[in-house]
């Protein structure tokens, strides 16, 4: 019986009921996506990381506490030394400039090391680098600017040409040789970080215990150890983001739940007297308004979980180096904030509305 009463409550009127549910569905679009992006572009990277195929990465100590850094500290006869341990099949060192407020990276490679370490680039068009101004550049980096082999591109301000486009996966988007960025930057001689692959990937731990004997100042990860670095928890900045991010998102359901609530019980005020007439308590009238309120910020959640997918298809189709991962865990903890959040906000009309007198409820006009 009550169920019915809160349906009809619901259906009674249908548009604020809509608005309302589509309140709490974009408060739950926002916080997936936000999170969803923010969760796609670290994931990313850590798959791209992977690719090199590397066991080790030896990192200078200013860059400990970043993944992300454009310097090169680390001696180039770094990379021949550490080849020459016994347990190491071959080194490769890269250098790394990271393009402003993004995950994005420009990488200086020695083409024929890094092929043997990853296991090739797979091209789609082209070849490798022809010249020192000719950049590789993957396939999401040549959606995201329309970009065709031959064409030329603009990186720091000089012209680079396109000689190879390639599947995405293997650490960066762009790479150009690492002779002209350690050129273009007063680099030479220079490394940003230093990729060791092992005859034995089981000899890790006792490799990374050689190389930190060996460079006790410096970095030392196993591959494993680093990528999973790649996340919101140890990225301060992006962390109190999407917590600005989701206080955003409850406020306005709050609001917009509270507002719908209170209107609708100034709309009832009669039919609250008449209830309480009958004998209806305070915790009935209350009971009526929040099983309301839980099933709007139902609805809400469904639908805002629909439509988050519909903003992925429009992100990552818009823009296609923004990576959108919708992980099922947060469908939980966004509709849990929803449902808190919608249930505070109908606290007050609950408690207006029980606390209401009946006799001037019923004559209320």
């Amino acid at each position: 019986m009550v169920n019915r009463l809160v349906l009809q409550n619901l259906l009674h009127r249908p548009i604020r009921t809509l608005l309302s549910v589509i309140a709490v569905a974009v408060e739950i679009t926002l916080i997936l996506t936000v999170v969803g992006l923010s969760h796609g572009m670290l994931e990313d990277s850590a798959r791209r990381t992977r690719g090199v195929g590397a066991d080790i990465i030896v990192r200078p100590s200013s860059a400990q506490a970043a993944m992300g850094f454009s310097t090169a500290e680390l001696s180039e006869k770094l990379v021949g030394a550490f080849a020459s341990l016994p347990r190491v099949e071959m080194a490769t060192g890269t250098t790394v400039y990271v393009m402003a407020g993004t995950f994005q990276t420009i990488t200086g490679i020695d083409l024929d090391a890094f092929s043997r370490m990853s296991g090739g680039l797979r091209y789609l068009a082209g070849g490798p680098f022809q010249d020192r101004f000719d950049a590789i550049v993957d396939d999401v980096w040549a959606r995201q600017y329309k970009l065709h082999v031959g064409d030329s591109t603009e990186i720091w301000n000089r012209k680079f040409r396109v000689v190879g486009i390639v599947e995405s996966g293997k650490l960066s988007r762009v790479f150009i040789p690492i002779k002209t960025m350690q050129e273009l930057f007063g680099w030479q001689g220079k490394v940003s970080q230093i990729y060791v692959k092992l005859r034995h990937p089981n000899d890790t731990p006792d490799v990374i215990a050689e190389l930190k004997a060996l460079r006790p100042g410096d970095a030392i990860y196993s591959m494993a150890e680093f990528t999973s670095l790649f996340s919101i928890t140890n990225i301060q900045a992006l962390s109190e983001f999407i917590q600005v991010i989701i206080g955003l998102a409850v406020t306005i359901g709050f609001l917009v739940v509270m507002l719908s609530m209170y209107t609708a019980i100034l709309e009832r005020t009669r039919e609250i007297g008449v209830l309480k007439s009958l004998g209806a308590s305070q915790a009935y009238i209350v009971g009526i308004v929040i099983r309301e309120t839980f099933l709007l910020a139902l609805l809400g959640i469904g639908l805002g979980i629909l439509l988050s997918f519909g903003a992925k298809g429009i992100i990552q189709g818009s823009v296609p180096i923004l990576i959108v991962s919708l992980h099922r865990e947060w469908w939980m903890w966004s509709g849990l904030i929803a449902v808190g959040g919608a249930l505070l906000g109908s606290v007050y009309p609950a408690i207006r509305a029980a606390r209401q007198d009946p006799i001037a409820a019923l004559a209320y006009e």
